[in-house]
């Protein structure tokens, strides 16, 4: 029940989550400031990372994992889901990039 609902609430296909959580996981989990985001999501970032790389499938468990770990980023980052397709996109959406 509650997977339904989270997935009713994002405009981001899953794809593109799994894609910008892998790129984050690869590109920022030695950040500093993020270290208690990475820390609390330690399933939901290697998880998309082998899903967008091809190494592992997804399963309804996984999605949920990793759907839950977009959206708390969306929350940490304090910006609304709007269809991203990188984290590039994302990060100059929360005013992080210059």
């Amino acid at each position: 029940m509650r997977k339904k609902a989270m997935s009713e609430n994002h405009n981001t296909s899953f794809a593109s989550i799994c894609d910008i959580l892998s790129e984050m996981w690869l590109v920022d989990r030695d950040n500093e400031q993020l270290q208690d985001f990475i820390e609390y999501n330690d399933l939901g970032l290697p998880l998309a990372y082998g899903i967008a790389e091809g190494i592992v499938s997804s399963t309804p468990l996984a999605e949920q994992y990793i759907t839950e770990t977009f959206l708390l980023l969306l929350g940490a980052l304090e910006i609304e889901d709007s269809n991203y397709t990188s984290l590039r996109e994302l990060y100059e959406a929360a005013g992080v990039l210059d």
